[in-house]
């Protein structure tokens, strides 16, 4: 009873403060950390024990499938060069640096110092997503970041596995078998996923059972990660690569009213599971250091320094890089008659972007206990803090600064931006819409009774698209554009409707059958209202 307790705690715990986040305009994970942090610094405050099976296969695939979901295929094509580059290079650089720096100032040998260092190498795809949507980036931007959050585990994973081979059985370095290794991994995991995607999608196509589709979609992220584990590759490319391929492909598998349950369920398991795991995170913390030896009483000044050389790390990488890149286009531009400035908002965005997460979290917590002499591994306690404690520092000064540095950089898409893209693309559509009734009206294939009736609606769609368009960027005297007085209004008489049909239900006029159909029809009204 006492682990059901403690359960029902963390998730009410994690609801609330994401809630407040939400509400504040705080970043969810940043706030969380702290929230769990402070809870566990409570006297009386149980002690969080997480283990690996907790974050490795009950938390991560269904966050990284989602993450994976809303990479967009296009843009994904357009970025891949730099997230090859930092996916690779940038992993390795930050493992190798980074476990030179623990070997000089912590007490590990240079064996777990390395293993650190691989296991804080990439960024994290669930704490980098959770953050990115609260900024309105320019699509190629969300994309990289997001992209190389996914893309770098699987290089981070395989330096992993080697440096916790070397450090358990004291094995010398095999670069050929540690390239092997990469593409066992990154290759076996990539077939699997891919070979899962495929399989899923010829089952929902043959599908039309919202709730088979809702359990065909929970289930897709943990078959793809199982069955890639039990092959021995990489579960976590196998996730990310059935996600993107599934979420270039969601509008063609499902119905319209499906794809709206999918959305709610999943959007509501993502809010649990991210609100959980960050607060896991602050909560699991006060545990680990109460393992720690006198000789490591040093550790913040560690995860301090540690903190730093990855941001320093990145940023030596990240500028460059981009400088490389801008220069090959501005040869581009100067072959065309025009010369391009150097930008240096994007890259110290991307610099700033790199936290850490739920994944240095898992592979640290992998990390055997013993070697293959059967004795205790040592510095697996230091690794388990200094881990914990890096993701604590990212999460809390990157997350807590990220939206002021988006802010200042100017790259962030102004509201007017989207709105008006959304209204050309609604008018584009209606227009689209009307050409072909009446090329069908032409050929005389529907009544014309049916007929007026659809272009009436299309011509209602028009003009409200245009209304829109006239309305950004101008107001009316009251200081408010005529659709958002138009939407206020019409959601308080969704409200009055709402109440009169709770009232012809009370009076036994109704049955519940019709109360709920005619609620659930309000219902999609008033959040069409929310989303125009």
């Amino acid at each position: 009873m006492r682990g059901v307790g403690t359960v029902l705690f963390l998730v009410v715990l994690a609801t609330l403060v994401a809630t407040g986040a939400r509400r504040w305009r705080i970043p969810a994970p940043s706030l969380l950390v702290v929230a769990g942090l402070a809870v566990a610094m409570l006297p009386g405050a149980p002690g969080i024990e997480v283990t690996p099976e907790i974050i490795g296969l009950v938390v991560l695939p269904p966050l990284l499938y989602a993450s994976a979901e809303e990479i967009s295929w296009r843009e994904l094509r357009a970025v891949w060069k730099p997230v090859g580059i930092l996916a690779i290079g940038l992993v390795l650089a930050s493992a190798a640096i980074v476990g030179f720096v623990a070997s000089l100032i912590t007490p590990l040998s240079w064996q777990m110092a390395l293993v650190l260092g691989t296991v804080l190498a990439s960024t994290d795809p669930v704490a980098v997503t959770a953050l990115g949507r609260r900024l309105a980036l320019p699509p190629k931007v969300q994309v990289l970041v997001q992209a190389e959050s996914l893309f770098n585990d699987a290089t981070s994973l395989v330096l992993f596995k080697v440096a916790v081979g070397i450090a358990a059985a004291a094995s010398a370095v095999s670069w050929q078998g540690a390239g092997g290794e990469f593409a066992l991994l990154a290759g076996g995991g990539t077939l699997i996923g891919a070979a899962v995607a495929g399989m899923v999608a010829l089952i929902r196509r043959r599908t039309e059972d919202p709730v088979l589709e809702t359990v065909i979609a929970l289930v897709t992220p943990y078959a793809a990660y199982v069955l890639a584990e039990a092959a021995h590759t990489s579960g976590v490319t196998s996730v990310v690569i059935a996600g993107v391929v599934l979420g270039g492909r969601s509008d063609r598998l499902t119905s319209a009213r499906i794809r709206l349950q999918l959305h709610a369920v999943y959007g509501t398991v993502v809010f649990l599971l991210e609100s959980v795991v960050f607060s896991l995170i602050g909560l699991s913390l006060p545990a680990l250091i109460r393992q720690l030896g006198d000789a490591d009483r040093l550790w913040p000044l560690y995860a301090l320094a540690l903190a730093g050389t990855l941001i320093a790390v990145r940023m030596l990488w990240v500028f460059p890089l981009s400088a490389l890149l801008q220069w090959k286009g501005g040869q581009k531009d100067e072959q065309q008659g025009f010369r391009r400035k150097t930008n240096w908002r994007v890259p110290v965005v991307l610099s700033w972007a790199g936290t850490r997460g739920v994944m240095p979290l898992a592979a640290a917590l992998s990390i055997p206990v013993a070697t293959a002499g059967d004795t205790t591994l040592p510095g697996r306690p230091l690794v388990l803090v200094l881990t914990t404690s890096v993701v604590v520092v990212t999460l809390v000064v990157q997350g807590f600064s990220l939206s002021a540095v988006v802010r200042r950089s100017g790259i962030a898409l102004e509201p007017d931006h989207t709105e008006r893209e959304e209204a050309h693309a609604r008018l584009s559509l209606a227009d689209a819409g009307m050409r072909r009734l009446d090329e069908i009206s032409e050929l005389e294939a529907v009544p014309e009774v049916v007929a007026d009736r659809l272009r009436r609606a299309l011509q209602a769609r028009q003009e409200h698209a245009r209304e829109r368009l006239d309305d950004i960027g101008g107001t009316n005297g009251a200081g408010e554009s005529a659709d958002h007085i138009y939407r206020q209004l019409r959601r308080h008489l969704i409200v009055e409707e709402s109440a009169e049909l709770q009232r012809l239900y009370d009076d036994h006029r109704i049955s519940d059958t019709t109360r709920r159909r005619l609620q659930r029809s309000l219902d999609l009204e008033e959040a069409r209202l929310a989303d125009a």
